[in-house]
């Protein structure tokens, strides 16, 4: 298969982990060929279809220089038989237009994963909502009266942005309400953004474990991410240490529950954040943790994504 990955500049991936790079990796070594482009490299012109510049790469397996660009070309999104969509958040206005083009490319006979349409649809933080016998007390508001009741109430509870990553801009505030009205004004800019209100997860001492569903089937394995010292983040960029581990009877239980649905609607990867029972959130535009998965449990996670792939495509052929 001729495949187009839309990322990140390849120059800041750390190979060592980067999930992206591992699925290029394993599509690699089965003969598939590998183009990659930035979202900003994406464009439509009336009377014709959307194309891209890309690079026609290929791995070099080096740690430093390791990929070799062959050439860099314009081409049409519907002349590869997939796109993956890697670009990491945040979900911004661009990342919104980049979903447009997407589905423009995907009228014109392209296929892309995970579906533009679906990635609109399912904003990381807000997905949980269609989910609510699976999440803890949570709260979406922009009001900050709202917020302070729902602190009386839990007394202890994280408060985060709708459109961050990697633990970005998360609140801790306890009974005492130290600092809740500084952090509320920080996170809801005088009430102009919206935010999240969750009652705390003392299980977050297990960790975050991310919940990897590949063609709406669990993978076995989840990564736990467990929060180091007095940090309450188990992200791993925000210092939180990765522990693979066997899905429990919870994680299953969610997993089975969302799998055929998120599938169903073009999410071929999801990643769903579990803290003790809980669903806290549904990663739709990135998912990460194969690496990690792999290296810990022997799971190789993305030879059952490329496989995923593979069958996808085989699929919208037929």
């Amino acid at each position: 298969m001729k495949l187009l990955f839309i990322t990140d500049p390849l120059e800041n991936f750390a190979i060592y982990k980067d999930t992206t790079f591992a699925m290029m990796r394993e599509a690699q070594q089965r003969g598939h060929t590998i183009a990659v482009c930035q979202p900003k490299e994406v464009m439509w012109v009336s009377g014709s279809v959307v194309k891209a510049q890309v690079c026609d790469i290929v791995l070099t397996g080096q740690q430093d220089a390791w990929f070799s660009v062959q050439q860099q070309r314009s081409a049409a999104l519907a002349d590869f038989d997939a796109i993956l969509m890697r670009k990491d958040p945040p979900f911004d206005s661009e990342y919104f237009y980049a979903t447009h083009l997407l589905e423009q490319a995907e009228r014109e006979g392209a296929k892309v994963f995970n579906k533009p349409g679906a990635l609109r649809d399912h904003p990381e933080k807000l997905a949980i909502m269609e989910f609510a016998q699976f999440i803890g007390p949570t709260l979406v508001t922009r009001n900050a009266d709202d917020v302070r009741r729902f602190h009386e109430e839990h007394h202890d509870i994280i408060l985060k942005p709708l459109d961050g990553m990697g633990g970005m801009g998360i609140f801790r505030v306890g009974p005492d309400g130290m600092n809740l009205g500084s952090i509320i004004e920080t996170l809801n800019q005088g009430g102009a953004q919206s935010l999240m209100v969750q009652k705390f997860l003392p299980e977050i001492v297990d960790g975050d474990k991310r919940v990897l569903i590949i063609g709406g089937k669990p993978v076995p394995y989840s990564l736990a991410r467990i929060p180091q010292g007095s940090e309450v983040r188990g992200n791993l960029a925000a210092g939180g240490k990765g522990v693979a581990q066997p899905l429990s009877a919870r994680d299953y239980e969610i997993a089975h529950a969302l799998g055929p649905i998120l599938h169903s609607r073009g999410l071929l990867l999801a990643g769903v954040d579990v803290i003790g029972d809980y669903v806290t959130e549904i990663n739709v535009t990135s998912p990460t943790c194969f690496q990690e998965i792999q290296q810990q449990a022997g799971c190789d996670v993305a030879a059952l994504f490329i496989d995923a792939l593979e069958e996808a495509c085989s699929a919208k052929k037929a």
